[in-house]
């Protein structure tokens, strides 16, 4: 297939990318917290999560060293730690790890909070440590039996700025009511008074949560108002502490239906009939309750202990007053001249035969006080478009959707705001015969223009394709594999008589049997990059794998430790599962002497089709573990 070459696409300077990545020296990298995730000093964790949950994903890094990340996946919620099913790509969820919420079981959640600082006070850098957001409780103090240690607050840390601010989003607490059902031993119903809050935490552990304008429905017949929670999420907060995200700001048609139909219905309560609607109903994680969903920033004050009242940002159409249409717009970044990065329905070049949801940015008008919508220009061929961030330079990453030799991939792109050039899809790992179909996403910038994000690595058009972190710079057109400018240590090797060889791993399980495998591990994704170049992301690590009893709960031999799951054979299993990675430069360039000076296979490592022994699980690696905001559908 023929790539159509706009004018997007026209720059010289990116037709020679080939040449570039030949020329330029990338940085090298290590990685900072290989001895924290490879430490098993109890048999059954890996670190670079919180204990007692299954995956870490490291999400943003502030100029300071301090890092928030996303834990999850409670090991006693878990049916199994078999990765043979492919995560979700917009969540990160895999089917063993999704909690089915019902109004009739007690909640429990799956998402917890962390910081991990370079200069951890306790002289354990980037060591994961819990961080409770609206009264959560620490996953590896849960005890089953023990009500009271279960947490039925999910929340998420999306961001932090250079003083610390924190934001994200979390549900309330489990609220109960007297069952009335004809269910034996049932006692309560169980609900929340909302699923989905953006909040703040300053560096003093203040928490505000950021009200969306709608939090209840009015009938409009003199029946009392029904909470219906609303919806708000904070995605990522400046330098001067404006907050960026989106909410929720009228329930759709179909929503008000539903929730006039538990008004007047006498099967539940009201509150637990509306909780019944709002829980996903299946693996996308729809549900019942949809809003029209806007963009939005809140300013913080000089504490970070309060905001004023939020902004609404204007949506890239105007619907008619009598549109019951569900149109979305939605915040995702903002640099330090308060210009918001995001999406929005749209027609594009007005014309209403092409309604389209594209990256968009808004700036604000000084003589106003209004914020302005702004169109990132697509060509029809590109279905939808997203920008993730913008730097202080005014250049916005992003990634739209094309369709590229007969299916559609995500393609990693910059735009320069300030309206001094094109839209520029660089070159990825292919010659300057053209763009490749290779999905790549960008997810954060700095204003040095270092762009990290993810990108597949094999063109294989009819299987999953495995994904690796990039790093891009934009004043040279160099686009990197992160895996390949690390290390040999940070690869998992050690110097034996001159040569790399792998390191091993030695566990032991609650049966005293031993297992020795090889540290195996590939950075997947990355997720922010301060201006040193310091990066944080997710790495998949291979890891022993366990034993569950019918409950969920880790089988326990008799020394204590957990029991191997193993195959037929009798053979232990070991998997791949999502863990946090902080990549930090150590001053060398990776020059093409570098490379081949570093080179750890020595002709002896696997070739890339090689298919991993050791009965390892690794369908993981090829799903990304994009942990960003979950899946909201429209339902009219």
């Amino acid at each position: 297939m023929k790539l159509k070459m706009d004018k997007a696409l026209s720059l010289v300077a990116v037709g020679v990318i080939s040449v570039l990545q030949g020329a330029n020296a990338a940085p090298v990298y290590e990685i900072k917290n290989l001895d924290e995730i490879y430490s098993q000093a109890d048999g059954a964790e890996l670190i670079g999560t919180l204990k007692g949950t299954r995956s870490g994903y490291g999400m943003a890094v502030n100029a300071n060293g301090e890092a928030v990340g996303l834990a999850k996946g409670k090991k006693y919620l878990s049916v199994s730690e078999d990765d043979d099913g492919v995560i979700d790509i917009e969540d990160g969820i895999a089917p063993e790890e999704r909690i089915v919420l019902s109004i009739n079981t007690p909640i429990k959640a799956n998402n917890f909070t962390f910081t991990a600082e370079e200069n951890d006070q306790a002289s354990k850098p980037w060591l994961p440590t819990f961080d409770s957001v609206n009264g959560t409780t620490d996953p590896s103090l849960t005890d089953p039996v023990v009500p009271s240690t279960i947490n039925s607050v999910d929340a998420y840390f999306y961001a932090i700025n250079d003083a610390g601010v924190k934001v994200g989003a979390m549900t309330a607490p489990e609220q109960t009511a007297p069952y009335t059902g004809s269910t034996p031993d049932q006692e309560f119903w169980y609900y929340r008074d909302f699923e989905e809050r953006g909040f703040v935490k300053n560096a003093d552990g203040i928490e505000t949560a950021l009200v969306p304008p709608l939090t209840e429905y009015d009938k409009g017949d003199g029946t009392p108002a029904v909470n219906v929670g609303g919806y708000s999420v904070a995605a990522k907060v400046n330098a001067n502490g404006l907050v960026v995200g989106f909410v929720g700001t009228e329930l759709s048609k179909n929503a008000k239906d539903r929730i006039n139909g538990c008004i007047t219905g006498t099967s539940y309560p009201v509150d637990v009939c509306v909780q019944n609607l709002q829980f996903p109903y299946d693996s996308y994680d729809r549900s019942y309750i949809n809003y029209q969903v806007r963009g939005y920033v809140w300013q913080l004050n000089a504490e970070g202990t309060a905001v004023a009242s939020g902004t609404e940002l204007p949506l890239g159409l105007t619907p008619s007053s009598s549109s019951t249409t569900i149109y979305t717009a939605q915040g995702f970044s903002a640099n330090t001249q308060g210009t918001v990065v995001g999406r929005s329905h749209v027609y594009r070049k007005g014309n209403k035969d092409k309604l389209a949801y594209d990256a968009a940015y808004w700036t604000k008008n000084e003589a106003t006080g209004d914020y302005e919508y702004n169109w990132v220009p697509m060509i029809d061929d590109r279905r939808q478009s997203i920008a993730f961030d913008i730097n202080d330079n005014g250049i916005l990453v992003g990634s739209y959707k094309q369709y590229l030799q007969g299916y559609e991939r995500d393609k990693f792109f910059y735009f320069d705001t300030n309206g001094t050039g094109d839209l520029v899809t660089p070159y990825d790992f292919s010659s300057s015969t053209g763009i490749s179909d290779l999905s790549s996403k960008p997810k954060d910038i700095n204003n040095k223009g270092q762009v990290v994000g993810y990108i597949e690595t094999t063109h294989d058009k009819e299987k999953p394709r495995p994904k690796a972190g990039f790093l891009f710079d934009k004043n040279t057109n160099d686009f990197r594999n992160l895996n390949q400018l690390l290390t040999c240590e940070s690869k998992g090797f050690k110097k034996v008589d001159d040569k790399w060889v792998r390191k091993t791993v030695e566990v032991i399980d609650g049966t005293g049997k031993k297992l020795v495998y090889n540290e195996d591990l590939v950075v997947v994704e990355a997720n922010s990059i301060n201006e040193e170049g310091l990066i944080v992301g997710t790495v998949s690590v291979r890891k022993p794998q366990y034993k569950f009893d019918s409950k969920g709960n880790l089988v326990i031999g008799d020394n204590g430790l957990p029991v191997f799951e193993v195959n037929g054979n009798g053979d232990p299993l070991t998997s791949y599962l999502p863990r946090m990675l902080v990549l930090k430069t150590n001053g060398a360039e990776a020059s093409d002497d570098w490379l081949k000076a570093n080179d750890c296979t020595d002709g002896n490592e696997e070739p890339d089709d090689y298919e991993r022994k050791g009965a390892a699980s690794f369908a993981w690696l090829f799903a990304l573990p994009l942990l960003w905001f979950r899946r909201r559908y429209s339902v009219k």
